[in-house]
């Protein structure tokens, strides 16, 4: 179970991960507030003074998602390394955290349906600024020379699609260990822009 968020109550973090396995097992439309709450022997009211609606809970663990992969890219991405180095660490982080949280990352990869307008244009520009830390990277290894890709945007949409997609699949009979997953990626990564 993750640590509580500043300021969250246990509980509120409890319903949380109740709906993060019960969304990822069966989908944001194939579960109920009851069936969260029933998974935790409480009722669906228990709920409500924590998280308002079903929605709220959905967008309040896409922001959680969005946000832990977009900072833990951040923290590795160092502009003083070269290119490939760089694009090799930030790509072997965003897969590997793919894989470690693959529960929370099937849920706000593949449940935003459910969310409101409003929640969804939040959440798609963290999108965005997630997708531009591997785009400058690119870019810059395009402007340098040392990538030698023709369109930087279509590797950045390749890349991006092969690390987002690890939530779908992960864990499976070869592949357990998210660390090690994560350096494949990367090794993939670098040799796919040269």
């Amino acid at each position: 179970m993750a640590a509580t968020r500043t300021g969250e109550s246990a509980a509120a973090e409890r319903i949380r991960q109740a709906a993060i396995a019960s969304f990822a097992e069966v989908g944001y439309g194939g579960t109920s507030t009851r069936q969260i709450a029933k998974r935790l022997n409480m009722s669906a009211a228990a709920m409500y003074p924590h998280y308002r609606s079903k929605e709220e809970l959905l967008y309040a663990i896409a922001l959680e998602g969005h946000r832990g992969v977009l900072a833990a890219m951040r923290a590795v991405d160092d502009a003083d390394l070269p290119d490939s180095e760089r694009l090799r660490v930030v790509v072997d982080e965003f897969a590997r955290w793919q894989a470690e949280h693959h529960e929370l990352a099937k849920v706000v990869q593949y449940e935003l349906h459910g969310l409101t307008r409003e929640h969804y244009r939040t959440i798609t520009a963290i999108r965005r600024e997630t997708t531009e830390v591997l785009a400058e990277i690119v870019r810059r290894g395009v402007a340098s020379g040392e990538f030698t890709v023709g369109a930087a945007d279509d590797a950045v949409l390749a890349l991006s699609s092969l690390c987002v997609d690890v939530c779908r699949w992960f864990p499976s009979r070869t592949h357990r260990d998210p660390v090690v997953l994560g350096r494949a990626y990367g090794d993939l990564a670098v040799r796919m822009v040269r």
